[in-house]
């Protein structure tokens, strides 16, 4: 029996879960018509096969039809999803995980124009500012059927195996109703003391009580301090912890601590990179202690020493790894086994939570099998025959081909420019916030490292460096370099410096300075971000109609509170169409996409951000030598089979090129590329 704190079991109501990672209710928005399917239910088991304790599927499943899903949330308020719940619940208890679903009613926190076209609910009139949806403030009547909503729901969850729900409250309708900020009611429901604030989600816990009978655990995940003036304050939020506790009907709660109504808010309560981790532990911890209730808790515990300790230190009950769940799956099985070591990091790029709430799927940056389990191994299986691989370039993608390759038994080598492995992973590394990202490659050279993958660093590899190590197989991901030649323009400016110039250090950024952001990715924002650091006037301008969409909300966040306060200024629908020299400055020509409108300003510098273009030379050297000539058959690839293309038979290799080799994209597509072709090798 191990000692460890975290493989301990705990008995919550009539369950025993086998020890005390979980991992916290989320919506990886890979259901199908409102149904956890196939995909659903393969992205849960690789963590209950791995020894999870409890899986808390379904971030806010919605319980209404006028609470329409706003990030692909499943529909639980549909009969037809009992037989595909009994599905997910008959797959995870076969491992010994425990099952438990989140339902909601979304609430506010919602669009009027998704599923049905039926009005949003809160009780009061303000819109949440991220869904921007003014709601219906809510009727006697609307109560009552929400109330029966909840009920029926849950008996749905009963019936499909589930061995209990959690209602979310944070943000939702429920929690709307707590907070003097959102209820706008008079009366019973309205804003006079906690006791007519929470009467409505009372109501709730007793019809759903009532319907599932005494041993369906029934939870709380909610805000015990909303952190804001004129919120819920944390004496308030344990007065109505103690309220639940105090009917009998709750049998744990899950803490959390902010607002999820813009964008900072949501950073505040789950943070990203660069963020404090484990913010709200200890306020957790204390919920636990003045309550006396079995208390759960996620927010940014991203490594084991961590949640050890909160578990240790009785902090909580069970402990959330959620992100880091999605980096790795397999984290309990590893620790069981003594591999801490080998676990693969969460990095906090947040990738996962930014995709979905921009209308995506869950992906993690730097875990191309998460979300994919039913075409991507998580555990890369021998190859039948020893082959020997050559990978031109140590990025994220490169490495994660030499890691691939590695673990299929294969004789690699990595030949690599620069000293070190890295890519432009290393320029974000620079950046004091995005730190954590160098992970994506200790990692990867962790493993390769323990694989015995041979490294040539400051080797500029040439078609003859590649031939004479007599490959069977040859990965070119040699990444790109800055393009500076703007949108469709024949040549290039030549007066312009690029974002990695001034990431790099090798440009020291001075007076006013122009970021042109034809990207709206990283590097431009981080450009600007080091810019204005260094005491210059940035402007941000980008032709696009948003500001840096590629890089979605929650990272957008920290890079708006260090840009805003330093006076920084951001230009949206404007293009740069030129730059020429005056005297000692440079004169920028400005116009826009949307008139003839044009302007001339002056700058000290200007900088560029607009993708990179391929460093492809070796790999059309090495072409005509490969028993492919480069070609993919695509219908394989997205099929998950190995590469048969062979135009070349006489040809001494196959040769791939992977990553911005190709073009440019970001680590996800990267690392996907170098998995899915050489998983097959």
């Amino acid at each position: 029996m191990s000692n460890d704190p975290l493989l301990q079991p705990y008995q919550l109501g009539h369950l025993t879960l086998k020890n005390r990672i979980m991992t916290t209710a989320h919506e990886p928005a890979y259901a199908e018509d409102g149904m956890p399917k196939a995909r659903y239910r393969a992205y849960h088991e690789a963590r209950a096969k791995a020894g999870l304790a409890l899986a808390m599927t379904a971030g806010s499943a919605s319980v209404s039809r006028d609470s329409p899903p706003a990030f692909n949330n499943i529909l639980a308020w549909k009969d037809e999803v009992v037989p595909w719940l009994r599905e997910l619940t008959d797959a995870l208890h076969e491992h010994g995980c425990a099952v438990m679903i989140q339902l909601t009613h979304l609430g506010r926190r919602t669009g009027w124009n998704k599923g049905d076209w039926l009005p949003s609910l809160a009780p009061g009139p303000h819109k949440e500012p991220a869904h921007r949806a003014f709601p219906k403030v809510m009727e006697e009547w609307d109560i009552a059927r929400v109330i029966g909503d909840f009920a029926d729901a849950a008996e749905r969850m009963q019936a499909g195996g589930m061995d209990g729900i959690e209602l979310e409250a944070y943000g939702h309708l429920l929690e709307q109703f707590w907070s003097p900020l959102t209820n706008r009611l008079e009366g019973e429901y309205g804003l006079g003391g906690i006791e007519s604030r929470i009467r409505f989600s009372m109501e709730v816990v007793e019809a759903i009580r009532k319907r599932v009978g005494p041993e369906f655990l029934i939870g709380l995940r909610y805000t015990a301090d909303e952190d804001a003036p004129g919120g819920t304050t944390p004496e308030e939020g344990l007065e109505i912890a103690r309220a639940f506790r105090d009917s009998g009907m709750v049998d744990f709660l899950n803490v959390i601590r902010g607002r999820v109504h813009t964008d900072p808010a949501l950073t505040k309560v789950i943070p990203v990179q660069g963020m404090k981790s484990a913010p709200h532990l200890d306020f957790a911890g204390r919920v636990r202690a003045e309550i006396g209730m079995p208390t759960f808790h996620a927010a940014r515990i991203p490594d084991v020493a961590t949640a050890r300790h909160a578990v240790q230190a009785g902090l909580l009950d069970m402990v959330g790894m959620t992100r880091a769940h999605m980096a790795d799956p397999l984290i309990v099985q590893k620790i069981t086994e003594g591999r801490e070591d080998d676990i693969r990091p969460c990095v906090g790029a947040t990738y996962c939570l930014d995709r979905i709430y921009e209308g995506g799927e869950a992906l993690c940056i730097h875990n191309a099998a998460t979300g994919r389990e039913l075409s991507m191994p998580q555990v890369i299986a021998p190859a039948d025959a020893r082959r020997r691989v050559v990978v031109v370039g140590a990025g994220p993608g490169g490495l994660e081909a030499a890691r691939v390759a590695a673990e299929r038994g294969h004789d690699v080598t990595v030949i690599e420019a620069q000293p070190d492995p890295g890519g432009q992973v290393c320029l974000l590394a620079r950046h004091a916030r995005r730190r954590e990202m160098i992970g994506i490659i200790d990692w990867r050279m962790a493993q390769c490292a323990a694989r015995d993958v041979a490294f040539r660093f400051n080797t500029w590899a040439e078609a003859g460096d590649v031939t004479a190590l007599d490959p069977d197989v040859v990965v070119v991901a040699t990444g790109g370099l800055p393009n500076t030649v703007l949108l469709e323009q024949r040549e290039e400016q030549g007066l312009a410096v690029t974002a990695w110039d001034v990431i790099s250090g090798d440009v020291k950024p001075a007076g006013q300075v122009l970021v042109f952001d034809e990207s709206g990715d990283a590097p431009g924002l981080m450009a600007a971000e080091m810019a204005a650091e260094a005491g210059a006037e940035v402007e941000v301008m980008t032709p696009d109609r948003t500001f840096a969409p590629e890089i979605m909300g929650m990272n957008l966040s920290p890079y708006l509170a260090a840009l805003q306060p330093r006076g920084a200024v951001l230009t949206v629908a404007k293009r740069l169409l030129g730059i020429t020299r005056d005297g000692n400055r440079l004169r920028a020509r400005i116009g826009t996409d949307y008139s003839d409108f044009t302007e001339e300003r002056l700058f000290d510098q200007v900088v560029v951000n607009y993708g990179t273009l391929p460093m492809d030379a070796l790999y059309h050297d090495l072409k005509p030598m490969s028993r492919n000539r480069g070609a993919v058959d695509y219908e394989a690839l997205v099929a998950g089979r190995s590469q048969a293309v062979e135009p070349n038979p006489e040809g001494r290799f196959r040769l791939y090129r992977i990553g911005d080799a190709v073009s440019a994209r970001n680590i996800h597509a990267a690392v996907y590329d170098a998995l899915r072709l050489v998983k097959d090798i």
